[in-house]
């Protein structure tokens, strides 16, 4: 009898070395508790952001974003991705991989950025993993105001625990080109500019590094104007052509809202001196729907009779940006 209860208490002991090796065992297998506030669940969890949540899955960005980082990622609304054409997931995950992965990377940063603490100045450089992005800082009517490329950012920074979301009204296009003469080249509907730019001596400058904004007649405005063909321009005299060109060109970087911005407030129009130093109006586009604010721009020359209109704007490029416009820009003879 006490050899059988020997038995039993070192049966019972060698079960409690048993289950005490089994729950250590257990315990090297508990993970410890997943971040559900990090930049990509902040995506997923966010209705307005379902598109741009779209983008980051389909790229090697969900992983990154799920990452410590840090990441500040610029996220347009749905409706800015709508605007640019993309308007639910569907159309996301059938367009080109390649492309979805282009617009993810431009619109991200690596390191946690608090624009609000830039200078106030307009398009001060920083740079995403895709390329460069152009942020002013501004104050109009009391309000600080930001912008990236141009497009205005709605929301204060969302915080994540590996980095932050800024909500932004327009989808931002990465750019193609680092010169804005290739991006002219390069626009089947500017051939006509092109060619007036090539004329007049002036493909030099639009590949500098000095920033530029041109103001691209198409090709239906060129042959209004006159200029018809390329025997046409090559026709003209290159003063005339290259006073031409120089009446669509600023000598520096200006998107549509740095006009909106600038202007003074009460006022719906402004002026904008051009390469060849004369000035065209910048007449501000009210939004109807909102009392004081604005929905774009339209220009008019010293000698047009009607208002010049922007058909593609903020179009960007490494040294400047682009704008197309309906008709040419005319000076008074």
């Amino acid at each position: 009898m006490r050899k059988f209860n020997i038995h039993i208490k070192a049966l019972a002991a060698c079960g409690i070395l048993l289950l005490t090796a089994a729950g250590c065992s257990r315990d090297k297998d508990v993970q410890p508790g997943k971040d559900n506030n990090r930049i990509a669940q902040v995506l997923a969890d966010n209705f307005n952001l379902s598109v741009m949540n779209t983008v980051v899955s389909r790229t090697y960005l969900r992983n990154d974003l799920n990452t410590p980082g840090p990441f500040t990622v610029f996220a347009p609304s749905d409706d800015a991705f709508a605007k640019a054409g993309y308007t639910n997931q569907l159309s996301v995950l059938s367009a080109p991989a390649a492309l979805m992965g282009a617009i993810g990377a431009y619109h991200t940063m690596e390191g946690n950025y608090d624009l609000s603490k830039m200078p106030f100045l307009f398009n001060q450089e920083i740079t995403s993993r895709g390329g460069k992005l152009f942020v002013t800082r501004w104050v109009k009517d009391k309000d600080t105001v930001l912008t990236i490329n141009g497009s205005r950012l709605l929301a204060s920074s969302i915080k994540a625990s590996n980095g932050q979301v800024q909500v932004i009204d327009r989808m931002l296009q990465p750019y193609l080109y680092e010169t804005i003469g290739d991006a002219i080249a390069a626009e089947s509907s500017l051939t006509l500019f092109w060619q007036a730019i090539q004329r007049a001596g002036l493909v030099e400058l639009l590949q500098g590094k000095s920033p530029l904004t041109v103001y691209a007649p198409s090709n239906t405005a060129m042959i209004s104007k006159g200029y018809a063909t390329v025997e046409a321009i090559n026709a003209a005299p290159v003063a005339e052509i290259a006073v031409f060109v120089k009446y669509h060109m600023v000598t520096d970087r200006r998107f549509v809202n740095d006009y909106i911005l600038t202007t003074a407030t009460g006022k719906t129009t402004t002026t904008q001196r051009m390469l060849d130093n004369n000035s065209v109006t910048v007449n501000l586009i009210p939004n109807p729907q909102q009392p004081g604010a604005f929905t774009g721009i339209r220009l008019k020359g010293t000698g047009n009779t009607a208002d010049v209109n922007l058909v593609k704007q903020d179009v960007i490029a490494g040294n400047g940006v682009l704008h197309i416009v309906d008709n040419t820009l005319r000076i008074t003879q």
